[in-house]
């Protein structure tokens, strides 16, 4: 085992992990050099091969931890993003003084933000949004998973919406798709091959999506509610003039790029 730790095929952290899965044992006895089976030797073999050939790592293992959430993770929904689980941070660091009985999680793929908003302020009625079934399925799944209670709701943006929440959402939290389709034939292969496209490629420009909430937003919040988007490190000035009227501030990620807008529903 040792030996193929240090064989070079994948980082070392990544080998570790996979034979933590492979040999269901804790990291700590796989790192003494805990001995396989035949079987498992072959179930690591086939997992390397597989990374190798570009699937995701959290694919491999069908999970991902997201701030304090172990979530299951798979091609049907987005991975979720240590840029994504920062904007969680934020948000929860800013909604301390501010009412939060409604949040908004809309386009929420496998219910990452959803979830752990939930977790954060269980107290709070809690929606996710998805068009897509599929990410829809599997944010379900984690609402089993993870034993929170969050209403996930099938439609196109605000469409998926009850008309009672119209003037009382106190949070909207939006991860869309928000990369041009010039662009995706960029993108390293385990995003490109195995994220679903749907929910990469917003359009033409890559700023369809918060195009269409600017113009329907307002209506569903309530005075003085929060706005938090996600956006590309390129997009700050362009979706901050789209979202005017909430007098928007453009946030920093931890890597120093423009990756988040802030805003307040007047």
């Amino acid at each position: 085992m040792r030996e193929f730790l240090t064989s070079g095929v994948l980082p070392d952290h990544e080998l570790i992990r996979l034979a933590t899965l492979v040999s269901g044992m804790p990291r700590f006895d796989v790192l003494r050099g805990v001995e396989l089976s035949q079987v498992q030797w072959q179930e690591l073999d086939d997992l390397v091969r597989a990374r190798l050939g570009g699937v995701p790592l959290q694919h491999l293992e069908g999970t991902v931890q997201f701030g304090p959430l172990e979530l299951l993770c798979d091609a049907r929904a987005l991975i979720p993003r240590p840029e994504t689980e920062y904007l969680w941070e934020l948000v929860v660091a800013r909604i301390t003084d501010r009412p939060h009985d409604i949040i908004v999680d809309m386009c929420t793929g496998g219910g990452c933000l959803a979830f752990a908003l939930k977790h954060a302020f269980p107290e709070a009625t809690v929606y996710g949004a998805d068009s897509d079934p599929q990410a829809l399925e599997l944010a379900n799944e984690n609402g089993s998973h993870t034993g929170l209670a969050v209403e996930m709701l099938g439609g196109d943006l605000f469409d998926a919406l009850p008309r009672e929440l119209r003037g009382r959402v106190d949070l909207l939290v939006v991860n869309p798709p928000y990369i041009a389709e010039s662009e995706f034939s960029t993108l390293p292969v385990e995003v490109r091959d195995h994220d679903p496209k749907r929910a990469l490629v917003a359009g033409v420009t890559g700023a369809e999506t918060y195009s269409r909430i600017a113009r329907n937003w307002i209506g569903w919040m309530k005075s003085g509610g929060m706005l938090a988007l996600e956006i590309g490190e390129t997009q700050g000035r362009e979706v901050a003039e789209m979202f005017t009227v909430s007098s928007p501030e453009v946030v920093a990620d931890l890597t120093g790029r423009e990756r988040f807008v802030f805003g307040t529903a007047p």
